[in-house]
């Protein structure tokens, strides 16, 4: 499966543990990550537009410092899926959404008519962030509740074909007592970026991430804590 992400932190992310973690279950995903910290649906069009190279291209969780353009990256070869995503600082307010998602979407189709678009869904900042202040919230479930909503509006406008809940799966986790965040905002090296992946696996291939052995991460991950992401993934599903 290839996927190309139209991202920003959040999918660097989402996808720095997804091919090796999809490895355990014999499922080869390849994913590249266009990435500019913090850029909108608005700075993604503007790209469109443009065709500037402004993206540092990121392959399987790796940078390799090459810059590319949002137009060469969605020519090059057939994509399986593509997906993009609002920066986290606009999540929560509907009108940063539109018009640039319908527009990144119809140009997305027009490169890769086969190709599945899926939204991802960020996630709330940590509770006691200053972020969640500047932003207008008490609470990170205060924020999720803004932003699920938005997300759910947007795909259906879009008719995208999914939605990958990875802010639900940070609720369900947080609910859980498992910490999700560094920085208070982008997501833990080990269970937050553990969680992102499996999440995307489940969310792209539908396959049950239960028997999946990936530990790899770049902090530790505990037993208990292993269940307890499973659990919030599969839990992320039913809603």
């Amino acid at each position: 499966m290839k996927i190309l992400c139209i991202g920003n932190s959040f999918s660097e992310d989402a996808t720095s543990y997804l091919s090796r973690a999809a490895e355990k279950q014999g499922v080869e995903i390849y994913a590249e990550n266009l990435y500019i910290g913090g850029c909108s649906l608005e700075r993604h069009y503007n790209n469109m537009i443009s065709g500037e190279k402004a993206y540092e291209l990121e392959i399987n969780g790796e940078n390799t410092h090459i810059k590319v353009s949002l137009n060469e990256a969605l020519e090059k070869g057939t994509w399986d899926v593509v997906t993009v995503q609002q920066a986290s600082h606009f999540s929560a307010f509907y009108s940063t959404y539109q018009p640039y998602a319908s527009e990144l979407v119809r140009f997305i189709r027009g490169k890769q008519a086969n190709a599945k678009v899926f939204i991802h869904q960020t996630w709330g900042y940590e509770n006691g962030s200053q972020r969640l202040a500047e932003n207008g919230f008490t609470t990170m479930k205060e924020m999720f509740v803004s932003i699920k909503e938005n997300y759910f509006r947007v795909a259906e406008e879009c008719k995208a074909d999914g939605i990958i809940p990875s802010g639900q799966v940070f609720e369900n986790m947080t609910a859980k007592g498992i910490k999700c965040h560094r920085d208070t905002f982008h997501a833990s090296l080990g269970a937050g970026r553990y969680a992102l992946a499996l999440t995307w696996i489940k969310a792209l291939t539908g396959n049950s991430i239960d028997g999946n052995d990936f530990e790899d991460t770049a902090e530790p991950v505990s037993a208990d804590e292993i269940i307890k992401i499973k659990e919030a993934v599969n839990e992320a599903f039913q809603h």
